[in-house]
């Protein structure tokens, strides 16, 4: 293919990309009903309106000025919407909604934006505009923008599963997925050495923390070949899990447990003697072949308790991409790109999948669903590789989290981007935080 015409290509598939991002926040937005748009549904999280408008202003602080030249039209709002919450920060916000703009403003200042950038990044792209002064070209931002607004749309999906039901606008989905009964075992993996994150010099793009690649050589080990079930969790409870002080070996895990009352994830309702499970659009009984979603402090209470703890980002980046001949594969199952029979993600599904639907996802060393279906708790705190450098038109989206409360999550959920299913992608949380698709399997040494 001529370069002109690869590089019309690139430039048209990136706009493509911006604009089906759009469409999966605003599908989001618009299952709720107008009514509650000012509701609060996590209390460490902003408003819902806060999001509408930060999406945009988000793309606008990173291009107008940057990279297009252009004047604000609104200095007030893109201050307004410029940055979300930490979860489990120093505080809850205390803001009202009668501290938010009307919906109607907050709509017709993304919708000028959406406008303007349109114009202006189409016209940018064609005329192949010079990198910004700090060295980074316009795809580059634009990959940016596409994969911070791929983020949210997971970020708003379990934001609003704790929404009230009749808040939403009624959708449905089909929740039967045909899976023989789940066998667990723990798969033998051999000592040998992996690959982290993406070199800088092949050009491929990677958020600030996944740069530079190293090796690390993981020692052998045995690791759960399915996530750990609803079914596996709800034995946990019944042997005293939440009472038994020796099971939450962190004293601040212990506390947090015991001021805020916790007493079972935070996607299950207890009714009468039986438990059920809120989906983003209903409530169903418990499915007991799902992966659990927890706090990363009630996974490794589950893992103390099975005599267990849990993987590392190397031995977990070992299980899903390593081999026996010591190669690493660019996905679990292979070279082929993510696809419905591979797992459950790319927004397939508002819901979890049961751990063992995939197994044409398998792993090398035959683990199980490490993509998709749920992120993957590990123990290893959130720290920057070697030789990293922040991004210098976003030098907090990683470094502000470099602080010893935030630990590596791997893998993915079912509503992860295919695009961030690669495998030097890191997310994070904190240990407390118990509304994100957040499961996990256990490792023994």
């Amino acid at each position: 293919m001529p370069a002109t015409q690869s590089d019309a290509f690139v430039r048209h598939d990136l706009m493509e990309q911006l604009a089906d991002a759009r469409q999966r926040t605003d599908d989001l937005f618009a299952a709720v009903k107008p009514h509650f748009l000012y509701e609060r549904p996590i209390a460490e999280r902003h408003r819902i309106v806060f999001y509408i408008g930060h999406l945009e202003a988000f793309d606008w602080n990173l291009f107008h000025e940057r990279v297009l030249g252009l004047h604000s039209f609104h200095p007030e709002f893109d201050r307004l919407f410029a940055f979300g919450i930490d979860p489990v920060g120093s505080g809850l916000p205390t803001d009202q909604p009668s501290d938010w703009p009307v919906i109607p403003a907050v709509r017709d200042y993304v919708n000028k934006i959406r406008q303007v950038l349109d114009e202006k990044l189409t016209d940018a792209l064609a005329d192949s505009v010079p990198p910004t002064p700090d060295g980074f070209a316009l795809s580059t931002l634009l990959n940016v923008a596409i994969e911070h607004r791929l983020m949210h749309a997971e970020t708003l999906a379990y934001m609003l599963h704790q929404l009230p039901l009749d808040q939403k606008v009624p959708h449905r989905e089909s929740l039967n997925i045909l899976a023989p009964p789940v066998a667990h075992r723990s798969i033998d993996i051999p000592a040998g050495s992996v690959t982290l994150g993406l070199p800088r010099e092949t050009g491929l793009f990677g958020w600030d923390n996944e740069y530079e690649t190293h090796r690390v050589n993981v020692p052998a080990f045995a690791i759960d070949q399915y996530q750990v079930t609803n079914q596996q969790y709800l034995e946990f409870m019944y042997a005293g899990g939440y009472e038994t002080r020796a099971f939450w070996g962190d004293s601040a895990d212990w506390d947090w447990k015991s001021a805020h009352g916790i007493s079972h994830p935070a996607f299950w309702k207890r009714e009468g003697n039986r438990w059920l499970y809120r989906t983003m659009f209903d409530e169903i009984l418990l499915p007991l072949n799902w992966p659990v979603y927890v706090s990363q402090a009630e996974a490794k209470a589950y893992a103390r308790w099975a005599g267990k703890s849990l993987p590392t980002e190397s031995e977990w980046q070992r299980a899903a991409y390593g081999t026996a001949s010591g190669d690493q594969r660019e996905y679990p199952w292979g070279e082929q790109e993510p696809g419905e029979r591979f797992g459950n993600f790319d927004f397939a599904r508002w819901s979890p999948a049961p751990v063992n639907a995939f197994p044409q996802g398998q792993s090398a060393f035959g683990v199980h669903g490490m993509l998709g279906n749920g992120w993957e708790w590990t123990s290893t705190e959130f720290a920057p590789f070697p030789g990293f450098e922040p991004f210098p038109f976003y030098r907090g989206y990683s470094a502000d989290f470099f602080d010893g409360r935030h630990f590596v999550l791997k893998g993915g959920s079912a509503r992860t981007a295919a695009c961030m299913l690669r495998p030097s992608f890191r997310n994070w949380f904190q240990a407390h935080y118990q509304f994100a698709y957040t499961g996990f399997r256990c490792v023994s040494r």
